[in-house]
């Protein structure tokens, strides 16, 4: 099979409110998958019934070919949202330890503990009481312990949460060579950016709905593109460009008035720009802005937040 990961009509309820809704989707061998939307959308609940903390209401869940991933659990690492370390271990110790629970030796452990420590600018950390480690250096010990057993599928929910963004883009640099090595890692997160620059496949969930399923090149083309304008303009005179959808209009901060254009699918952008400059308007800076991730998410969930 070449899914790590498989869910069909997996469907979540908890009483009268259904936190998951007939969820289908996989996750192939060797890729970086993208389980995307904002807070409350069911990316957690979905995860614990992945690993088999819960079970589903119906739906069938295939994880590394068993149909309850607790029976394969030591082919399993998994970073949580909740953060949880025992404070007065040191990291190497912590790491050996739950290494240990995944059937690693110890001394292999503890030599791989140090290895991935050392990679992670920790090694002089090694020995220290994790209560005396910053929060950012703590979770990257997490993250060696939900690895250093070296899963063939690695699932990390909200793994960028609470992170500055040199450590965001450390961790970055983890996932991508997780991958490259040949492990499956899915990664939960409502904040765009991050999915768009690693994944290879995403899927988007809102109210516990799959609203897409593909690459990243996919779901941009479910969102418009831009032009923007900056100069002395009336938001009338650019909403009358041809073809322009809806207009936004702010003022930066050095004081110019900046229009933002929908562009529809099929629209030429270079018609509503040769347009401008023939009615004479004081354009002083354009772009033809494709779209992102993060316009296709706002497209797509219906205006949901997500930062």
């Amino acid at each position: 099979m070449d899914a790590a990961l498989q869910l069909e009509g997996v469907t979540k309820r908890y009483g009268a409110f259904t936190a998951v809704d007939d969820l289908s989707f996989s996750a192939r061998r060797g890729k970086i998958l993208g389980f995307l939307g904002p807070n409350g959308a069911g990316k957690t609940s979905s995860i614990r019934m992945v690993l088999g903390l819960v079970a589903p209401t119906s739906g069938r869940i295939d994880v590394l070919g068993a149909p309850d991933a607790r029976s394969v659990r030591e082919r399993i690492g998994f970073l949580p949202e909740e953060r949880g370390l025992y404070r007065r271990m040191t990291p190497l110790d912590a790491i050996t330890f739950l290494g240990g629970l995944k059937g690693v030796p110890r001394a292999e452990c503890r030599k791989r503990a140090l290895a991935l420590l050392e990679a992670q600018g920790l090694g002089e950390a090694a020995r220290r009481q994790i209560r005396h480690l910053s929060k950012g250096m703590a979770q990257k010990v997490q993250l060696i312990s939900a690895i250093v057993h070296e899963p063939e599928l690695v699932i990390l929910d909200e793994p960028f949460s609470g992170l500055d963004p040199v450590n965001q883009l450390t961790l970055e640099a983890v996932i991508r060579d997780l991958a490259a090595r040949g492990a499956t890692v899915v990664f939960s997160t409502h904040v765009m950016q991050h999915a768009e620059r690693l994944c290879d496949h995403v899927v988007l969930l809102a109210r516990g709905k799959k609203v897409f399923d593909g690459t990243v090149a996919e779901a941009r083309g479910h969102a418009p593109r831009a032009l923007v304008l900056e100069g002395a303009l009336g938001e009338a005179a650019v909403a009358a460009l041809p073809g322009v959808g809806h207009v936004t209009v702010e003022t930066t901060e050095d004081g110019v008035r900046r229009f933002t254009a929908a562009l529809p699918r099929g629209v030429a952008g270079q018609d509503a720009l040769k347009a401008a400059f023939a009615a004479g308007l004081d354009v002083s800076r354009f772009e033809l802005r494709e779209p992102t991730l993060h316009d296709a998410f706002i497209t797509l969930t219906g205006g949901e937040s997500a930062l």
